[in-house]
């Protein structure tokens, strides 16, 4: 079965998937960040009568109206792939991930599609209580929505309440609620949550900064970036806090990860984090060569944040692949786990030939004993089971220098905004701009630790990427890249230069005596 993989087929179906996710992320956390800030303004608009939080509400929710369009088809396009290009995970896995999926089309997407059309043309025609409700209803729709997918891919990450069907040869559920409450879900929930506010607050104060820089709508522009920025800090603090229990859910059930993400090779104990560093071009598992060309890092903290011990031992690369056995540990090889796979897979397809019950008794006892190693029967070598290491050693380092870039800058703008000085500090105002790109940056590269971090598995120690792909013609899987790749730029050029138009207009252009204005 190995030898029958078509690399061109994964590698494309990969691809494929990746771009279409890359086209979709770039509107989500904005949906996500906006939504509550829109709720917010609105909120205080109702509580003071004062149409100036009006105009900011309406302005920001014209732009988030724009955004959202055009995010859902994207996200459309998504689901069609997992039946075209993944046909054989979301057989293996479909019965567990697609229950959350159904969830948030039935119950989370028609809640804030809904509510979306109230909050968008009901201002001025509906009371504005239940205009607020609406508000809120449409955050709170965008929140669920990210829960149950994030929920999916949660367990794809650590597969929990379900088991193993022999006879179909696929995961069903067993536990709705493990898998909904899982450490892995709570805390990707609350940390892509938390990036979304981090997203729309930098969008809303990338945007008035450029107001302020040119004197246009001083006071709409400087409570906007007042009220962002609260949201921008709370943000921040979230995104550290649940970004600490990522840390230690991947080093708990993903080593291979997170010793990717600090190019640790050797494990050791009061293992050390990585606070900069330059891998060494060419190392190879198992080789003599340093990792590093340069690196400075903080003593035991990597050890603290994997296992909340300061002198706990840290799996290294080398470790994971060729085994490790000390007093208090040991470290299963990868060779010897491929093992294990292979007989799994050999008792489980005995289990489906034979009509000897005895026969069939003891093959499914071998296969239960040795299931949990099921995934490794498809690993061509041991090394395979390392990510790209230096993609993800340097997409998590970006990622941490552009998250610490950005609390500095939330902070500074929310220390003057609340001395109402901000608009005389035009180079905090332009690192407020730039803040917008850097936010997108910081939550890119997360999902490419996140997401290729977890390689080569689709569903982790159980279902290879390799495997998972449908029995299809590479070249059609090429040619719908291509074209995906043609239709989202359109839709991303188009998108891009519809809210330029809006913001060149400005706020002035937002009627708060009625109905929306086009």
């Amino acid at each position: 079965m190995i030898e029958n993989i078509d690399l061109t087929l994964v590698n494309w179906s990969r691809a494929q998937f990746a771009m279409t996710a890359f086209f979709h992320w770039l509107f989500i956390p904005l949906t996500i960040g906006m939504t509550y800030i829109i709720a917010f303004a609105q909120t205080l608009h109702v509580r003071t009568n004062d149409p100036e939080w009006e105009k900011l509400a309406k302005f920001w929710a014209k732009l988030f109206g724009i955004n959202f369009a055009i995010g859902v088809g994207t996200g459309i396009i998504l689901g069609l792939e997992f039946g075209t290009n993944w046909s054989n995970y979301s057989w293996i896995g479909g019965d567990i991930f697609g229950a959350p999926l159904a969830a948030e089309g039935i119950m989370a997407f028609f809640l804030e599609s809904t509510f979306v059309a109230v909050m968008f043309f009901g201002w001025g025609r509906i009371s504005k209580k239940f205009h607020l409700v609406a508000c809120y209803l449409v955050a709170f729709g965008a929140s669920l929505s990210a829960l149950w997918i994030l929920t999916a891919n949660a367990w794809m990450n650590y597969p929990v309440g379900m088991s193993f069907n022999p006879d179909i040869a696929r995961h069903e559920m067993v536990d709705f609620w493990a898998i909904l409450f899982s450490p892995f879900a709570v805390n990707k929930f609350l940390h892509t949550i938390s990036s979304g506010f981090v997203i729309g607050s930098f969008f809303i104060i990338a945007v008035s900064s450029w107001y302020l820089l040119k004197g246009r709508s001083v006071l709409f522009a400087k409570r906007s970036i007042f009220l962002a920025s609260v949201f921008g800090l709370v943000g921040t603090g979230l995104v550290i806090l649940t970004g600490d229990g990522s840390a230690y859910n991947v080093a708990q059930h993903q080593p291979a990860k997170l010793a990717a993400m600090e190019g640790l090779y050797d494990g050791k104990e009061g293992a050390g984090l990585v606070t900069v560093g330059i891998l060494t071009p060419g190392k190879k598992i198992g080789d003599n060569k340093d990792p590093f060309i340069f690196k400075q890092e903080i003593p035991y903290v990597l050890s603290f944040l994997g296992y909340r011990d300061i002198n706990a031992f840290v799996p290294g690369i080398n470790d994971l692949v060729y085994g490790y056995k000390s007093d208090k540990l040991e470290i299963v090889s990868a060779s010897k786990k491929m093992e294990y796979g292979r007989v799994a897979m050999q008792a489980l397809s005995l289990y489906k030939k034979t009509d000897n019950s005895e026969e069939k008794t003891m093959a499914l006892q071998l296969f239960t004993e040795y299931q949990p190693f099921m995934g490794y029967a498809h690993i061509t070598s041991p090394e395979k089971v390392i990510p790209n290491v230096p993609m993800i050693f340097y997409s998590f380092h970006i990622m941490v220098m552009a998250g610490f870039f950005l609390i500095a800058v939330v902070a500074g703008l929310l220390f003057f905004s609340i001395k109402n000085k901000v608009e005389n500090h035009k180079w905090l105002l332009r690192l407020g701009i730039l803040g917008f790109p850097m936010a997108f940056i910081a939550s890119m590269t997360g999902w490419i630790v996140a997401e290729v971090g977890r390689q080569p598995w689709t569903i982790q120690d159980l279902l290879t990427t390799s495997v998972s792909t449908s029995n299809i013609n590479s070249m059609a899987v090429i040619l719908t890249f291509w074209m995906f790749f043609a239709l989202l730029s359109v839709l991303v050029i188009a998108e891009v230069r519809i809210m330029l138009a809006a913001i060149k207009k400005g706020p002035e252009s937002t009627n708060t005596k009625g109905g929306e204005n086009a």
